[in-house]
């Protein structure tokens, strides 16, 4: 019989898994987790920011301990994962999942990257109360901010989920869930009209509360305007020049693993020109660095 004094039972620490490539504890990070005050700071002080798409519990460690601020669960994914030729395909249920596993990995490694995640088409559409219903899911699977496409019909969207506690990043530019309508994958803001309207827009978005926009395939001349306007707003570059507040790409673009014609704006980190790395990790603290201090990108290379 055991004395009621007795020690407890001390469990065993659970066994390694054989496909685990993460630790079920690894050495917390001696960075601060990221939030939306920090991420202004930096803003404020005009630090580049730095975020890459990730789909997977082990990119996304891998990424925040590259020193990657911003990990965007891109709809990307239904190309870059799921073989489709656009994201139009993805489902809210799809994001939900792979929002989780992200989250997952960063819990695991003792994360402190500031978790995106998309709104896919169709889920923020009908009505501001689905845009929450579906923003609800993604920051339920542990997502820190949603991202949505588009301005004008958006702009109250934004507002009605910024006034329910869920921050949101917008974009606007070429927008991939319109790319039906924008007629292909073609560089936005070209004209003076249309650099207005974007300006607008842009401007709109921020009264409305986003706290970042995503910028894709805008003119330098135009993106950097645009930066300059936004007060509170950092703007993240696409294929927009190196004027805004800080850059994302693709995972597997700048890893060189692209199934298609690789984009003009996208730098490959590790081609192994001297100036690259042969590891993964490598190649994102690569790019991590020419984001802070310029290098990457270069208008003349990578923008219009």
């Amino acid at each position: 019989m055991t004395s009621a004094h007795a020690a407890p039972t001390v469990s065993a620490p659970p066994a390694a898994t054989p496909y685990g490539t993460l630790p079920p504890a690894s050495t917390p990070s001696a960075r601060k987790p990221m939030s939306l005050p920090r991420l202004r700071e930096m803003h404020a002080q005009g630090e580049k920011i730095t975020m890459l798409t990730a789909y997977d519990a082990t990119f996304a460690a891998v990424a925040d301990a590259a020193g990657v601020e911003c990990i965007l669960v891109g709809d990307s994914l239904g190309m870059v994962c799921q073989g489709l030729t656009s994201t139009v395909g993805v489902t809210l249920e799809a994001m939900r999942h792979h929002t989780e596993c992200v989250a997952n990995g960063l819990r695991r490694s003792h994360g402190v990257a500031w978790l995106i995640g998309d709104l896919p088409f169709g889920s923020y559409h009908a009505s501001r109360e689905q845009a929450l219903r579906s923003a609800v899911t993604l920051m339920q699977a542990g997502a820190h901010m949603v991202k949505l496409e588009g301005g004008g019909w958006t702009t109250e969207t934004v507002r009605f989920l910024v006034e329910r506690g869920i921050p949101v990043c917008a974009h606007l530019g070429l927008t991939p869930q319109t790319v039906h309508a924008l007629g292909g994958y073609r560089v936005q803001g070209k004209t003076d009209e249309s650099a207005a309207l974007l300006r607008r827009e842009a401007s709109a978005l921020q009264d409305a509360g986003a706290s970042m926009l995503v910028l894709e395939m805008v003119p330098a001349s135009v993106s950097a305007e645009v930066t300059a306007l936004l007060t509170h707003c950092p703007t993240i570059g696409i294929g927009a020049g190196n004027g805004t507040a800080g850059q994302v790409l693709v995972l597997h673009d700048m890893l060189g693993m692209n199934l298609g014609k690789m984009p003009k704006f996208v730098r490959n980190f590790m081609d192994g020109d001297g100036t690259q790395s042969s590891s993964i990790r490598g190649a994102m603290e690569a790019y991590v660095r020419a984001v802070k201090d310029g290098s990457f990108p270069v208008n003349s290379a990578h923008a219009w």
